[in-house]
């Protein structure tokens, strides 16, 4: 009998772990997946998912201010909640814990300063890696984003890699709109060259602080559309908030807390705070109008048949948001991602298991079309 000779590694099914914490700072995501082939033959199935809320004060605490020795604190304490998340997905899955090539944590992002916002552009993100290959015994990859950043890149968005990989259509190109803290676009095709992404603006930021505020604390978000839907939007205001400098800028472009975090609130709070709900529902059209606009300018322009947007991530549980993103994009179809087979609040997730498995055979992952890098390069750091 003549033996197969082995497979190369890339050829070889990666258990890996990815683990984040987003811009809203709420729960940790976990999933677990099967990652077999690289680049784009690459081929991925999740195994389990799983969201582990944080201790509300631990959340007031990671969106305060910060000096080095409460950042230093954070970054050991969140890599324990990371830890458990970790290990859960796993024991979900029924997997043994031998069995698992490595765990991919993004971490939660305290700071991000991209090309043309600071002298030294910069990106920092905490939950110490050691920490979570000692609680669980794996190793860990993590740090995705710097490398990026030290080719020229803006370390974001990394999510158009893992579009490519799992949601292209060779026969049309297909917009995956991410609306998180931060609202972000992957348009993909056949190409990985020809993938454009960027982050169109704000996605729940701003009506996340806006919710605490209304609500004294009671609610992290517009639950349901249930505050927006109280009040008229303030279109003198929706005017200004629409001549934010970055909303004009050209891809390549990323953004974050910075910009959209407790300033800006803090800000139209102090406006406003008589109007609430008003206030409520011109948060969510500037969330709306600014994704519009950057499909209008940015998208439908360099992507004649576009099959669709996808969206995921937390903004696709208020209705009243999805409901306006649908009549103001018409007649483009405005569809949920999971239409196309994969549970969108798994996605964030899964993708930096995708990119742990993809550190471990040594593929650039990634996109510098949507970076702005000026080159691929392998993504991540290594703590065996």
């Amino acid at each position: 009998m003549r033996l197969q000779p082995p497979l190369p590694d890339s050829q070889r099914p990666r258990l890996c772990v990815g683990l984040l914490s987003g811009t809203s700072a709420d729960a940790v995501e976990a999933a677990l997946c099967e990652v077999t082939g690289t680049g784009g033959g690459a081929r991925l199935r999740l195994l389990s998912h799983v969201s582990a809320p944080f201790p509300p004060e631990l959340v007031v605490r990671m969106l305060g201010p910060q000096d080095a020795r409460s950042l230093s604190q954070l970054d050991f304490e969140l890599a324990e909640h990371f830890a458990r998340a970790a290990l859960q997905a796993i024991e979900r899955a029924g997997v043994a814990l031998s069995d698992v090539s490595a765990i991919g944590s993004h971490g939660q992002t305290m700071a991000h300063l991209p090309p043309g916002t600071s002298a030294f552009p910069s990106t920092l993100q905490i939950g110490e890696p050691s920490v979570i290959a000692e609680r669980t015994g794996l190793p860990v990859v993590s740090d995705f984003r710097t490398r990026d950043v030290a080719a020229g890149g803006h370390g974001a968005p990394l999510v158009p890699y893992f579009d490519w990989v799992a949601f292209r259509n060779p026969e049309a190109p297909r917009a995956l709109q991410n609306i998180g803290g931060i609202a972000n676009v992957s348009v993909v095709s056949a190409r990985l060259d020809d993938t454009l992404a960027f982050d169109t603006g704000p996605g729940n930021m701003v009506m996340d602080g806006l919710a605490r505020r209304v609500t004294q604390g009671k609610l992290a978000c517009d639950l349901d559309g249930s505050l927006s839907r109280q009040g008229q939007v303030i279109p003198a205001l929706l005017a200004e908030l629409l001549t934010d400098a970055f909303l004009a800028q050209a891809p390549p472009k990323s953004t974050g807390r910075e910009r959209y975090g407790d300033v800006m609130v803090e800000r139209l709070w102090a406006r406003y705070a008589d109007r609430p709900h008003d206030l409520m529902a011109t948060a969510l059209e500037f969330t709306v109008e600014s994704t519009a606009r950057a499909y209008e300018t940015w998208v439908l322009p360099r992507t004649p048949g576009l099959e669709a947007m996808y969206a995921s991530g937390g903004g696709t549980r208020n209705p009243r948001l999805m409901e306006r993103l649908e009549e103001r994009l018409a007649p483009l179809p405005v569809r949920r991602l999971d239409t196309l087979g994969f549970p969108e609040g798994a996605k964030e997730a899964a993708l930096f298991a995708l990119l742990a498995a993809e550190f471990l055979v040594g593929t650039p992952a990634n996109v510098p079309s949507a970076t702005g890098a000026k080159r691929r390069v392998v993504l991540g750091k290594l703590t065996p």
